[in-house]
């Protein structure tokens, strides 16, 4: 428990919450101290009670995410030790009908977009309590998977192609009148 609590990640976090509640409790003083003197109103008074509020969510965030971790830290304790090899992520299967001296540059894409590769080590973001790990993108449907679904994208390729073709000839007719 100490090692998570005192980790290098942790102790600045634990100093980000004490300086939040520090700097809320100077503001929420001064908010005071300004609704007390000649030039002070009732919206110092509301920031005066605003202040305190922001104190104890701050405190009540650093709380919780450090009860997160240490649960966290716990069950990957009681679970063991974790595999000294990374895990292996299956190929991907082949496209039917693909053939053995197909391309398959954009499938090598579509596998590094969706980050497929055996040795993902976690990103530094996946680190932290306050980000969420990205989405895999899923796998591309195939028209045997989807038949509908592979003739309406191919009517939005048609349709994108018609309009560029169209905007093409609409800038060479205005370069030609100017």
């Amino acid at each position: 428990m100490w090692r998570v609590v005192l980790s290098p990640r942790w102790i600045l976090w634990h100093v980000l919450a004490i300086l939040a509640v520090a700097g809320c409790v100077l503001a929420a003083i001064w908010q005071w101290d300004r609704a007390g003197s000649a030039l002070g109103s009732a919206l110092n008074v509301g920031y005066g009670i605003q202040w305190p509020i922001f104190a104890v969510f701050f405190a009540y965030m650093w709380w919780r995410f450090l009860r997160l971790e240490l649960l966290e830290h716990r069950e990957t304790a009681a679970e063991g030790p974790a595999p000294a090899e990374p895990e292996t992520v299956p190929a991907p299967p082949e496209p039917i009908g693909a053939e053995a001296g197909a391309d398959t540059t954009a499938e090598t894409r579509a596998d590094v977009r969706a980050g497929s590769s055996a040795d993902d080590a976690p990103a530094p973001w996946d680190a932290s309590p306050f980000t969420r790990s990205p989405l895999a993108a899923p796998a591309p449907v195939t028209d045997a998977e989807a038949p509908g679904l592979a003739e309406y994208n191919r009517m939005l390729a048609g349709l994108a192609a018609r309009d560029a073709a169209h905007s093409a000839g609409r800038d060479r007719e205005t370069a030609d009148e100017r």
